[in-house]
């Protein structure tokens, strides 16, 4: 049996405080909405607790699915990796980046100089998507992450990406594995279409056409499943989960974080929901423990 742990955006607090060079473009009206807003609601306390409960599960391998960062300030990335290292090595641990990662052009740059080794293959070439093979679980990495304009937080694939996501879906359907897709914008979702995937219908043609086991994505701060359809009649559970800083009280669901058990064949998996979060008391408590397949 493979355990994986997954948390999503966990927008590290407190921001750093920027320069007044750096506050251009969309960065203003970030900041002013970290200020006013987003400041109260991400908590380096709670996201603490969620990371030393995932500890304590002792999962195979974990994915974060973005949004470390708030606004793009260089300073955020050396303190993303230095939370990353915290939750574990570029062995155990998969992120593929949010929306935030990359609010600016420049962030890009940040990102996979600070946090490559989290979001490439094995053999550490770099590119979207990606591969990890762990145990019996591939690990498909892909990026939505793209710079827009202020106000907006759409994500993007782009028709590269999604070519060769299908020649890779496709490929591993050949293999004993389970194949994980890892994404931060949900391909499913009642957001305000300022905050969708834009080109979530190109993508989940591409799920009906070579299907996957599991997607697990982040973005909507919310516990979440949706079923897309996959090749002939299957179904793919597409699963999100709250922001892993949230604190109690704010209006988004409360920080959690969901534990996959994997475990049979291909043709023949199982997969085990178990979804902990943090209670009202400040203790993460078991939630939900239900079976996704098998």
């Amino acid at each position: 049996m493979f355990t994986l742990a997954h948390l999503s955006d966990p927008h590290l607090a407190p921001l750093p405080t920027p320069r007044w060079s750096e506050l251009i473009g969309k960065r203003v009206t970030g900041y002013m909405n970290w200020q006013k807003k987003r400041r109260f609601i991400h908590e380096a306390a709670t996201l603490a607790a969620i990371v030393a409960d995932i500890k304590a599960q002792t999962p195979d391998h974990v994915a974060v699915t973005g949004d470390i960062a708030n606004i793009g300030l260089a300073a955020e990335f050396p303190r993303g990796r230095d939370w990353l290292e915290g939750l574990g090595s570029a062995q155990d641990v998969t992120l593929v980046p949010g929306n935030h990662d990359i609010y600016v052009r420049e962030a890009a740059v940040f990102a996979a100089r600070q946090w490559g080794t989290y979001m490439s293959d094995d053999e550490r070439t770099g590119g979207f998507p990606f591969v990890r093979r762990r145990d019996n679980v591939a690990l498909i990495g892909l990026s939505t992450g793209v710079p827009t304009a202020p106000f907006l937080a759409t994500g993007w694939l782009g028709a590269k990406q999604l070519a060769e996501l299908a020649a890779t879906l496709n490929k591993l359907s050949t293999e004993n594995v389970f194949r994980v897709v890892l994404i931060h914008h949900p391909p499913a979702t009642e957001a305000a279409q300022h905050k969708r995937l834009l080109d979530a219908h190109v993508f989940k043609r591409v799920i009906a056409a070579h299907g996957a086991d599991l997607l697990l994505h982040g973005h909507d701060h919310l516990q979440m499943i949706n079923w897309l359809d996959g090749p002939k009649g299957t179904r793919v559970p597409a699963i999100g989960v709250p922001s892993a800083s949230a604190a109690p009280g704010s209006d988004t669901d409360t920080a959690a974080y969901n534990l996959y058990r994997i475990d049979g064949t291909r043709g023949a998996w199982q997969c085990e929901v178990i979804s902990r979060g943090v209670a009202s008391s400040g203790e993460v408590v078991q939630q939900k423990r239900f079976m996704l397949i098998g």
